[in-house]
């Protein structure tokens, strides 16, 4: 409602209607509108969920919040609902009644939680929601198992509809689905860069998240009916939603309030995530943006220690610092080094090196052991390890200290 005011000359001015005023009810809606998303889609991602065989059912419902770790009913977060949201109103947007969007919101919706579930492995993340993860919970196998399982969910449940518009969708969501984890690929090859452009940052996180969000956007309509020119509008429109989203996660990521977002404090910064906001800093200049690549390079530089010397042991050995030297048994010589990431949420062993004096004598199995004891007195569940694909030797030690393979690049977990 426009609100009138008597200006200086006796004449009515109009005036701009209160800014505090349309915020509420903007919000308003907005909530109401996440409410039917999530009322009218859950009911069928629920039974898209109960297709699939034991135990990924029930680890799915965990992740979804409808369960808790132990099996019994829960009302856990779900989530915020954006996607099954939007294909709705893009359902509308094409004429279409709400409801002709509804398997365009499930297969999104399932397609996003395949990302979380892969993503939160990935990252190393243990908190998701305020809740544990389903790895930290269920292992590193489920979560990768479950995450495929609910992408092909995603398509079935596209496809059985057997219309024309429904193949049409399900190109769509394809397309979505191989840019989010091309976005994906890209996010984790930049951590090991010293720098990203922001051009670089854009495309990566325009494919991470603009893609299933520009989905999201464009699936009620096509489900609809809607012509692929209306479609391609409706999607433009949603990958600069993404984008617009995105930048908001970013600085949550960084200075995100733990209680609101559920992750730890400064969590990107801390696994070197090459976001928006660490991106612009960095190409920004100036003694800050010099100082920032100094500590984001910090965990990247050689691993060579073939010339460490005995002065450096002597300097490394206090019980405040974070490298450690593993003694034998027999005489307790120094014989090699663990260096545990420099990080307190997430233990990873970094390096492992042998003394060039030892090497040869297959110390690396007791080198190992003992980096994996210390480590797991820091009263962590879980132990991540990494080592190149040639590096058979190193890829076998960690199989006979008991750790397993979670990723493909020799990633390896130990519990």
């Amino acid at each position: 409602m426009t609100v009138s005011s008597t200006g200086t000359r006796g004449e009515t001015v109009p005036t701009v209607p209160s800014a505090s005023a349309n915020p509420a009810v903007d919000a308003v809606d907005v909530t109401a509108l996440l409410e039917r998303g999530r009322a009218l889609s859950t009911p069928e991602l629920r039974a898209a969920v109960d297709r699939l065989a034991a135990p990924m059912d029930t680890v799915a419902a965990y992740h979804f919040g409808w369960i808790d770790a132990q099996g019994r009913p829960a009302d856990g977060d779900g989530g915020k609902a954006v996607r099954p949201a939007l294909a709705l109103l893009s359902a509308e947007a094409a004429g279409a009644a709400a409801e002709v969007g509804v398997p365009g919101a499930v297969a999104v919706e399932l397609v996003h939680n395949f990302s979380l579930l892969h993503d939160d492995l990935m990252d190393g993340d243990e908190q998701r929601r305020h809740r544990d993860t389903v790895w930290k919970v269920h292992g590193p196998a489920q979560a990768i198992l479950v995450g495929d399982a609910l992408f092909a969910l995603a398509n079935e449940v596209l496809l059985e509809l057997g219309t024309v518009e429904a193949g049409r969708a399900t190109r769509r969501l394809t397309t979505a689905t191989r840019k989010l984890i091309d976005g994906q690929a890209q996010d984790i090859s930049y951590e090991h860069r010293e720098r990203v452009t922001v051009e670089e940052c854009l495309e990566m996180e325009g494919n991470k998240t603009g893609a299933l969000l520009a989905c999201a956007v464009s699936i009620g309509a096509v489900l609809g009916g809607a012509d692929d020119r209306t479609a391609d509008t409706l999607e433009a429109y949603g990958y600069h939603l993404g984008l617009a989203f995105q930048a908001v996660d970013d600085l949550l990521g960084i200075w995100g309030d733990p209680d609101a977002t559920g992750k730890q404090t400064w969590s990107d910064l801390r696994q070197r995530k090459k976001s928006l906001p660490v991106v612009a800093a960095l190409a920004a200049g100036g003694p800050a943006s010099t100082r920032l690549g100094e500590l984001l390079a910090a965990d990247a530089k050689s691993n060579d220690f073939d010339s460490f010397s005995e002065a450096e042991f002597e300097r490394y050995t206090t019980p405040r610092t974070w490298w450690r030297i593993a003694e034998l048994k027999d005489g307790g010589e120094p014989v090699g080094f663990v260096i545990p990431a420099r990080n307190d949420y997430n233990p990873i062993i970094s390096y492992i090196g042998v003394l060039p004096a030892h090497r040869g004598h297959g110390y690396i199995d007791d080198i190992l052991s003992e980096g994996t004891r210390i480590l797991a007195e820091q009263g962590v569940p879980r132990i991540r390890a990494a080592t190149d694909l040639p590096n058979v030797p190193m890829a076998n030690a960690f199989a006979r200290a008991g750790y397993v393979v979670f990723q493909r690049a020799i990633n390896m977990i130990w519990k």
